[in-house]
Formats: C-alpha cells, sequence, structure tokens
C-alpha cells in the first residue's frame, strides 16, 4: 500500500484543491487530510471551507469554454481565513525589509552594492566573486593557486620501477602483442613527437585504429620513462557515460593492473579515481565542465584529450571553445583533439591551424548496396503516390516541406535515373521504382523482403536493421513475428534502443545456436557506443529521428531526417569490425550524393538554457560574444529565447549577470527548470518525490514497453499514477515502491510486474543520493541523506508536489476543453496540441481539471506534450512567479498572462497579491541565505499561509457571487 494517500480523482465530482487533494497529509498523521502545521481556528476554517466545496459542487467544470461567463467560476477565501492570513503577513511585513536594493549596476562595486543586504559569509564571497569577476582574472588565480603536479625524483624513480616490473609480467607481454598490431601502434613515434613539438594537436582515425586506448597510454608511458610521472596527469573526456568506463576499463586491463592505480574515471552517478600524479582519468565532458568551474586552469593536469569531437555534442564545443582562452595562461598544458576523418580539418583550423596527423582503420571489407541494388535483388514495388485532383492548388495551402522535397527529387534524383537510362546500368523496372517519389519513404515492407532475401541466400551472421524510431521497431517486429516466415526456432529478433533495460540490452550480445539467425532492430544507439561481434549484414535506412529546436516558433521538432556521411560510415562499419560483412543503404547512390558530410553540431539545435549558465558560472562575459566564437555559432534568436526563459525564471538579471538563484541553477548537474523544483522541495519539505521526479525528467524515464506488451505496460504505469493523472507522480511512486522493495528483496519483482527498469531505477536513487548532497553543501538541507524526516514533512502531499512540479515547469501550460466523450487542448503558441501516447494521460477521455503542466513540447507528427500532470488553478497561481490583480467592472481579476485569468473578490485579489510578494520576498532571501526552512518561525509561517491560501480556495459558479 502507497505511502500516498490515494483518493480517486472523479471526473463527475472535481473539486478544488483543498478538496480535491483531501491526502493533503502530514506523514505521522495519515488520518489527517489536512495542510500541514495549521493551529487552532485555522483547522477549523479548513474544515468549514472543505464541506463548502462539497455542497457547491464546484468540480463541474463546463466542456465549454473557459471564456463563456455563463460558465465561469470565481475565486473566494473565506473572511476569517483572510483576517488570519493579514494578521500573518502583517506580522511579517518588515522581516526582510534590510534587503531592498538599488537599481541594477554598471560597474563592480555597483554590483557589490546591489547585494550589500546579504550578510557575509562563504555564499556571499563566491557569489559576487562570480558575477563581478572575469575569465581572465579566474584563470590567472588559478594558475598561481593550484600546483599539485611538480616535479619530485623519489616518485620518479618508483613509477619507473613499476613500469618495469610490469613490462616483465606474462599477462602485460601477451597483450601488448595485441596492441602492437593496431595501426595506432605502428605511428607510435610519430604520433609522441608532435604532441612533444606542439600544444595543439588533431589526431583523425579510422574505426579500429586504437587511438581511444593507445595514444593516452603513450604519453604515460613516455613521460614515465623520461622521469616526468611525477608531472603527468592525462584526462580524457568522451561524450558517454559507458565509453568512458569501458574504454578506463579496457586500458586498465591493458596495463595488467586494476582500476584505481594509474586509470581511473567519474562520469555523473560513479567514479573510480585514481592517483593524482603518472595516471590517466577517464571522464564525461560534463565532469569536466564541473571541474573548470573551480579550477579553469586545469591545472591538475598536464595533458587534455578531448575524444570523438566529430560528434559535435555541446559540451564537447564548449570545451573546445573555452581552451583557447585557457592554453595561453598554461604553456604546458597540451590539448589532443581526437576525431573521425571526415572534419580533422576544421578543428585544425580552428586551432590557427594546428597540425594534423592520420592513423589508417582496421576494419574488414564491406560490400556496399544502395536502393538500385536492393530493388533488383528483390523485385520489389512500391505504393503509387497519391494522386490529388488536378485544381488541389485551389483547396490546397503550398507544403513548404512536401514542396522542398519534390525539388530535391527533380534537382538530385531525376538526372541520375536519366543516366542510369543511358548507360543501362539497370533494368528499365528499377529505374521505374526509383522514379516513384515514395521509394525515398521509409517501407518496412521492403526491410521484411530484404530480410528474406539474406535468410534465404546468405552465409550465416547476424543482422543489423537500423530505423529511425522506437514505433518503427515495434512496428517491423509485429510485421515480421506475423508473417509466419521468422519463426523463434530458426530466429532470434531483438529491439536495441535507449529506453530497454540494460539486462535485455546485453541479450543481443549472445551468440544464438547453430542454425538459428539473429535480427537486431535499432535506433541510431548502435552505431558508436556497442560492437555485436557476430553482425555480417547491415540494413540502414538512411534516416535517424533528430530533435531539432525551431526558433521561430520556440519548439523543439522531431522527426526522421536523412542521416550523414559520417552516420553511413559508422553503419556500414558495424558490419566489419570482426570479419567481412555487407550494407544495404534503403537510398539511391544520388541521395547519397546529397548528404551532409557530418551530422549538425547539437548547439544549433536544442536549447541553450543550461550552456548559459556555464558561461556566466565561469565568468566568460556577454553570452552573445562568447557563443558566437564557438566553431558553428548558434542563432541569436536561439540565444535570446534561452536568455528570456532565464530571466523568466529569476536566472539573471537584465544585464545578463547571474542572481543568486540562477547562481545555484548553474552549480546544480540538473537544466534550470528541474533545478528549480529541487530548490524549491527543500524550501516546501517534499525532498523525496520531487528528487525522484528531477532526476526522472534530467536522466532517462524508467519504464519501458516491451513489443507486444502495450497495453499491459500503460495499465502499470497507471497504476503507480495513484489516479492523480500525472506521469511525474507515476515517476515519483515507481521509485519509492523500488527503494521500498531493495529492503524486503522485492525490488526485481516489482520492476518486472510494472515494467520498469531496475538498472535505471538503481541510477535514479543514486541521483536522488546525488541532489541531496549537492542541496547539504549548499546549505539548504540539513542533512545529506534524502529520507531525512526534516525534508520530508510534506512529501506525503500529492497537492503540494504537483504544484511544485508545475512551478519548475511554468510556463509550460496547456488549457483542457472537456467535451461528452473527449477532451480538447490548446497551448498560446500552437494552438490545439496533443498529449504523447506515452503519457498516463493520453487515453483519458476526459481530464479532472482545467490544466496540465508539461515538461517538453515536441513536434513530430503533430505537436505532442511529453510528461504531463493535472493541475487546477490555485495550484497554477501558486506556480507563477507574477501575477496582478486590476478591476473587472464589479468583480476584480487574477491575471498570469495574456491569456490565463481569473475572476475574484477584490479582498481575495489582495490577499493572494500580498502573499506572491511576500513569498517572493522569503524565496530571495531563503536563495541569498542558504539554510534550511524552521516551519515554526516566521518564515515557516509565511509558507504555511502560502499553502493555506492556494489550496483552501472556494470554487463557487459565478451566479452565486455577484
Amino acid at each position: 500500500m502507497s505511502k500516498y494517500n490515494r483518493r480517486k480523482y472523479s471526473t463527475e465530482n472535481h473539486q478544488s484543491d483543498a478538496a480535491a487533494d483531501e491526502n493533503y497529509t502530514q506523514g505521522r498523521d495519515r488520518t489527517s487530510n489536512r495542510p500541514p502545521g495549521l493551529k487552532g481556528k485555522e483547522i477549523g476554517l479548513y474544515y468549514r471551507n472543505l464541506a463548502m466545496n462539497k455542497r457547491t459542487g464546484s468540480a463541474n467544470h463546463s466542456s465549454k469554454s473557459h471564456s463563456d461567463s455563463r460558465n465561469l467560476k470565481y475565486f473566494s477565501l473565506d473572511p476569517a481565513v483572510e483576517e488570519i492570513i493579514k494578521r500573518s503577513l502583517y506580522n511579517s511585513n518588515h522581516l526582510y525589509d534590510e534587503e531592498k536594493t538599488s537599481s541594477a549596476a554598471d560597474d563592480k562595486q555597483l554590483i557589490k552594492n546591489k547585494y550589500n543586504h546579504i550578510r557575509d559569509s562563504e555564499f556571499k564571497r563566491s557569489f559576487l566573486n562570480i558575477i563581478s569577476g572575469s575569465i581572465q582574472e579566474k584563470l590567472a588565480k588559478s594558475v598561481s593557486i593550484n600546483k599539485k603536479l611538480v616535479s619530485n625524483e623519489l616518485i620518479d624513480e618508483k613509477l619507473k620501477d613499476e613500469q618495469k616490473l610490469r613490462e616483465s609480467s606474462d599477462d602485460y607481454i601477451k597483450i601488448m602483442n595485441f596492441r602492437k598490431k593496431l595501426p595506432s601502434f605502428q605511428k607510435k613515434e610519430e604520433i609522441l613527437d608532435i604532441i612533444n613539438s606542439s600544444q595543439v594537436v588533431v589526431i583523425s582515425g579510422e574505426t579500429g585504429c586504437g587511438k581511444t586506448t593507445q595514444i593516452p597510454q603513450f604519453i604515460l608511458d613516455k613521460a614515465i620513462e623520461d622521469g616526468n610521472g611525477s608531472r603527468t596527469k592525462i584526462v580524457c573526456t568522451q561524450p558517454r557515460r559507458i565509453s568512458a568506463i569501458s574504454v578506463a576499463e579496457r586500458i586498465a586491463y591493458e596495463r595488467a593492473e586494476r582500476l584505481g592505480k594509474s586509470v581511473g574515471y567519474q562520469v555523473r552517478l560513479e567514479k573510480f579515481l585514481c592517483r593524482d600524479y603518472g595516471s590517466i582519468f577517464f571522464c564525461t565532458t560534463g565532469i569536466l565542465l564541473q571541474y573548470m568551474q573551480s579550477d579553469p586552469a586545469l591545472s591538475d593536469f598536464s595533458h587534455i584529450v578531448l575524444d570523438e569531437i566529430h560528434e559535435r555534442t555541446t559540451e564537447t564545443d564548449f570545451i573546445i571553445t573555452l581552451l583557447k582562452q585557457v592554453i595561453p595562461k598554461r604553456p604546458d598544458l597540451k590539448v589532443i583533439l581526437m576525431s573521425a576523418t571526415l572534419n580533422a580539418e576544421q578543428f585544425s583550423k580552428y586551432y590557427e591551424r594546428c597540425p594534423i596527423i592520420h592513423i589508417p582503420g582496421f576494419t574488414y571489407p564491406v560490400s556496399k548496396f544502395y536502393l538500385e541494388d536492393i530493388i533488383e535483388i528483390t523485385r520489389f514495388n512500391f505504393p503509387p503516390p497519391p494522386k490529388l485532383p488536378t485544381n488541389w492548388k485551389k483547396h490546397l495551402k503550398p507544403n513548404k516541406e512536401i514542396m522542398k522535397k519534390n525539388d530535391d527529387f527533380t534537382d538530385f534524383i531525376e538526372p541520375a535515373l536519366r543516366q542510369m537510362e543511358s548507360d543501362k546500368s539497370y533494368p528499365a523496372y528499377v529505374i521505374n521504382q526509383l522514379r516513384n517519389p515514395t521509394s525515398e519513404e521509409l517501407s518496412l515492407e521492403l526491410i521484411q523482403a530484404l530480410l528474406e532475401h539474406i535468410s534465404e541466400s546468405k552465409k550465416p551472421g547476424a543482422i543489423l536493421v537500423f530505423l529511425p524510431g522506437i514505433m518503427d521497431i515495434t512496428n517491423l517486429n509485429k510485421n515480421l513475428l506475423g508473417s509466419g516466415r521468422f519463426p523463434s526456432y530458426k530466429f532470434q529478433i531483438y529491439p536495441l534502443h535507449s529506453r530497454l533495460p540494460t539486462v535485455e540490452q546485453k541479450l543481443i550480445f549472445q551468440v544464438p545456436p547453430a542454425g538459428v539467425r539473429k535480427i537486431i532492430l535499432a535506433t541510431a544507439i548502435a552505431e558508436t557506443s556497442i560492437t555485436i561481434e557476430d553482425v555480417v549484414y547491415v540494413i540502414d535506412c538512411g534516416k535517424t529521428k533528430l530533435s531539432r529546436f525551431d526558433v521561430n516558433n520556440n519548439i523543439e521538432i522531431l522527426k526522421p531526417e536523412w542521416i550523414s556521411l559520417a552516420n553511413c560510415q559508422q553503419r556500414r562499419g558495424r558490419a566489419g569490425r570482426v570479419q567481412p560483412g555487407e550494407c544495404y543503404h534503403l537510398f539511391s547512390k544520388a541521395r547519397e550524393m546529397t548528404l551532409d558530410e557530418y551530422p549538425t553540431p547539437e548547439m544549433l539545435r536544442t536549447p541553450l538554457e543550461k550552456i548559459i549558465l556555464q558561461v556566466k558560472i565561469l565568468l566568460l562575459g556577454r553570452v552573445d560574444v562568447f557563443l558566437g566564437s564557438v566553431i558553428d555559432p548558434p542563432d541569436d534568436k536561439a540565444i535570446k529565447i534561452a536568455l528570456n526563459l532565464l530571466r523568466n525564471l529569476n536566472a539573471i538579471d537584465d544585464k545578463e549577470n547571474l542572481t543568486p538563484l540562477g547562481y545555484h541553477l548553474a552549480r546544480l548537474p540538473l537544466d534550470p527548470r528541474t533545478g528549480k523544483m529541487v530548490l524549491w522541495a527543500s524550501m516546501f519539505s517534499c525532498v523525496e518525490p520531487i528528487f525522484a521526479i528531477a532526476a526522472s525528467l534530467s536522466f532517462k524515464d524508467a519504464f519501458y514497453c516491451p513489443l507486444n506488451k502495450e497495453q499491459e505496460a500503460n495499465d502499470a504505469k497507471k497504476k503507480l499514477g495513484l489516479e492523480q493523472f500525472s506521469d511525474h507522480i507515476a515517476l515519483a511512486e515507481a521509485l519509492r515502491q523500488f527503494e521500498q522493495g531493495l529492503l524486503n528483496r522485492q525490488a526485481g519483482r516489482f520492476c518486472s510486474d510494472h515494467f520498469l527498469s531496475w538498472n535505471i531505477l538503481k541510477l535514479l536513487v543514486e541521483m536522488k543520493q546525488q541532489f541531496a548532497q549537492h542541496l547539504y553543501e549548499m546549505k539548504f538541507l540539513d542533512s545529506s541523506d534524502p529520507s531525512d524526516k526534516r525534508a520530508n514533512r510534506n512529501s506525503d502531499n500529492l497537492a503540494v508536489i504537483k504544484a511544485i512540479v508545475c512551478a519548475g515547469l511554468y510556463p509550460n501550460i496547456a488549457t483542457v476543453q472537456n467535451g461528452k466523450s473527449f477532451c480538447k487542448l490548446r497551448t498560446v503558441e500552437d494552438g490545439t496540441v496533443k498529449i504523447h501516447p506515452s503519457s498516463i494521460n493520453a487515453r483519458a477521455n476526459q481530464l479532472p481539471t482545467p490544466y496540465i503542466t508539461y515538461y517538453l513540447k515536441q513536434k513530430s507528427t503533430a505537436i505532442f506534450l511529453h510528461d504531463t500532470t493535472c493541475i487546477t488553478e490555485a495550484a497554477l497561481i501558486f506556480a507563477t512567479t507574477k501575477c496582478s490583480i486590476r478591476p473587472q467592472g464589479i468583480r476584480w481579476s487574477i491575471t498570469l498572462n495574456q491569456s490565463i485569468s481569473f475572476v475574484c473578490k477584490q479582498s481575495t485579489a489582495e490577499i493572494i497579491q500580498k502573499l506572491h510578494e511576500e513569498f517572493n520576498k522569503l524565496l530571495e532571501h531563503k536563495i541569498s541565505h542558504p539554510e534550511p526552512i524552521l516551519w515554526e518561525s516566521q518564515e515557516g509561517n509565511i509558507l504555511r499561509f502560502v499553502l493555506l491560501s492556494f489550496f483552501c480556495i472556494i470554487l463557487l459558479p459565478i451566479q452565486q457571487s455577484f
């Protein structure tokens, strides 16, 4: 039984927050369904209002528009409740008077004067250094103070002896024989010479050349041999956690030692640290950025090796740009950039034409087949394109995307087809099929026909099929199983995507019994992160689902796109890692000529809020100037959108300076919205559920959907939602029950019953611990234990939890319009939107509240809202950063933004506005004076009355009020 009180959330008898969330309880008193901290008369008023709500039947939200005055509701507070709150607010009026500040400043002294009201503390000194300093000052200080890497003859001799002993061991000699066969080993001396003579070097290498595992060892072994081991510590970055760990483990194995000696690693949730000298340290790019916050000169390291830079992640591009400011201050620092071959020249040019060294690859030959070959092999017929009426232009608006697709087809494909006809290189039926525009659409039927051909006519070997997304994997699997051509005694079919539990992902590495062929249906995750030894055949659909940020419409768009030549090369290489193979590209040779050389840099296609906070905390000056200096600068509009969001969050001020809140958000390993959630959770004492939600949103959803069990998985997730119409509550409850299962050894069964990944949930538990440690160090919590009772007095309160989620995600709000058997959702920016099928709320015919909040809005086949929670009007008022009141005839209105406002009495509006003002003062005070909230203090009183007013509001039909 959940510790959360389970109350049916009826769509027929929905009530206001006070009534609908009767589960609003203190953890120690499950029978008490009232807000925490109420005393005496306040308790009686709460229950009277509760009864009034039930009598008025205020939950019957009309299916008509909220703008229809016949169905408007108005807010009202009981006069006695208003009087109690007014007295409390009057007593706290002078609590923060000393914190009135001057206007924004133009120089360092004025900036410091702005925060004179903050008492001297470690926080204030650190914060003022951030907002008034510069990267050059911080670099100079970092270089002068941090001197870990100093020459030590005793250590140098010890390392030499250790090296000689290792080189004489049988294990080392055995693995060295393998290492010497790698292409990178053939260029060892050349690589060391060029690193010795240049501060920055670009090393490009084909797949399998050994650059990742060998080059750091070359550098370390040479330093030890030359007596410089005590002054050598190499940091190597990887864009993925799994890569950082697996490469560190591999190098430790090659050095015939265990992790923690000369090789170590650190990723977000795990670390196995090595010694501070004579060592190689692997980490993700995000971890290196965290190091640079405290030590921008990276004075603990002698060499920086940035691997896989061709992937162009935002963090990698950021570090590459930042290092241009570091290397003049650290002439002893060596920077090695390691890239695939396609764009090595671009990085060399960025670093003033620094030298490039190329290492050839080590792969087996792979035969390539294109769409024209596949049509000839399978004699497949594509469906005809849809016919439009002759006067279609009069009835249909021109679709720019369709027009561009048609233009591309005419400009690039048609000339190639005419050349094929002239050369007679392919039969007429092949050319006719290629002339059909639908030949460039994803065809699961063609993939099935190709799988049948390979299975019937090719030698044994696993088949790896690349598909754009999870739905494509699910549909193809259904087609294969339903065809009867792929029986289980002859075929093993495995899905492979990011949401699959690690245990199931590992099954793909198992070699099937003799006579059984393995088929893996995968997304782009199989391109670089894994090597499946027995793959001989690759089917490449040529598409990938990529998220792009549309700056004009301020929305993320997720849709299948043509892959780049770099992706093609990686996919083709999967078939040639351990033996000769075959790759079937489901696009024509002509289409290949139109593909980009490499993927679009992540910084050009994602929101920039998190990276802007990094720019500010690293003292890099104006955001537009710094981001304008990266290899491929982002759009100015994208920068402005991100800055506006951070201003709305109160993370930066009008002059782009970090606020105290922004300082804290920049230090948390979270995006700004989930960072705000965890800070509020510490203040409202509901740490465990909010930390669980924040961890899930920022890392990975633990729910997964097995093939052919979609309905069971949906039902299991809905059950964990506790009838709250909230994905976020389901996430929190899943982690709560998992932790309980760990105690009674039932976690495995719980996961299998609810289609949850044990490994992901275990990582989320560790993330909760990490958040608690961060907030404890930042002085917001008394303890680093996320289960500490003092931090969880409201953790049973679903109303508070949903309101804090809404506060973090605001202004991500959609309005709900319920019909008789359907609900329609709208946002101000987009009009009609839909809830993503993975959400609990996607299958609801009606929703119980007039608003939902969501984590992500993404456009694919429609505009979908991901991770949704139903919220009431009172919770929305609680969550908003600003509200204004104004008369509206005989009524007053509370306006949250241009599209959301509520009618109320003047006294109620004034109370709510005053509460907002005091609440905002309290938030500003606690952010700049980090310490746990004492609920018995005046601060605690303000929070109690915020909750009392926002969750004890009466909603009445408009006719009953005036």
